[in-house]
């Protein structure tokens, strides 16, 4: 496992796993919203975007957390593994609610500086219907993928997987 690729709904824990990931490989972790985000909640140009993750993904160890399906097929072409948290859609929908109150009037750790936690109706609904809608998607891309998959389906699966690190 040299670079892992972390995916799954908001609310999942990819990024929490991430960190414990980077804390016991020494593996340099990289957030997705850091390349996506700009401070102030700008989104980054596209092609700036596609040039930071390239440059990313040519380094030869990384773990990378986040969705953003646009560049999925190219994360997974440079992946050795990917990790899958395909948690159940209550327990994200109320970790993101309570990631929210935690983080309401600042910036979570893997957020770019003045990006402050907010919420609405279309994240709620896009967290809602996440699951249904990327399991699809996901199969699909991880069918043709050579490396490692590791679909975790709840927190009980992930503490155990990685205590056997």
């Amino acid at each position: 496992m040299q670079r892992i690729l972390i995916i799954g709904s908001p609310g999942a824990g990819k990024s929490t796993l991430a960190r414990s990931l980077a804390e016991r490989t020494g593996l340099p972790l990289h957030h997705l919203d850091q390349i996506h985000w700009l401070p102030g909640w700008v989104e980054r140009d596209r092609d700036e975007e596609r040039v930071v993750l390239d440059r990313l993904l040519a380094q030869d160890h990384w773990i990378i957390d986040g969705n953003y399906g646009s560049t999925l097929p190219q994360r997974i072409a440079r992946a050795d593994t990917v990790v899958w948290l395909d948690y159940p859609t209550a327990l994200c929908l109320r970790r993101v609610l309570t990631r929210w109150w935690l983080y309401r009037s600042r910036s979570r750790p893997d957020m770019p500086a003045d990006c402050p936690e907010r919420i609405d109706l279309p994240f709620l609904h896009y967290v809602l219907t996440f699951r249904g809608a990327w399991a699809k998607r996901n199969a699909g891309a991880l069918a043709r993928f050579a490396g490692q998959t590791i679909r975790l389906r709840n927190s009980a699966q992930t503490q155990a997987w990685l205590a056997a690190l």
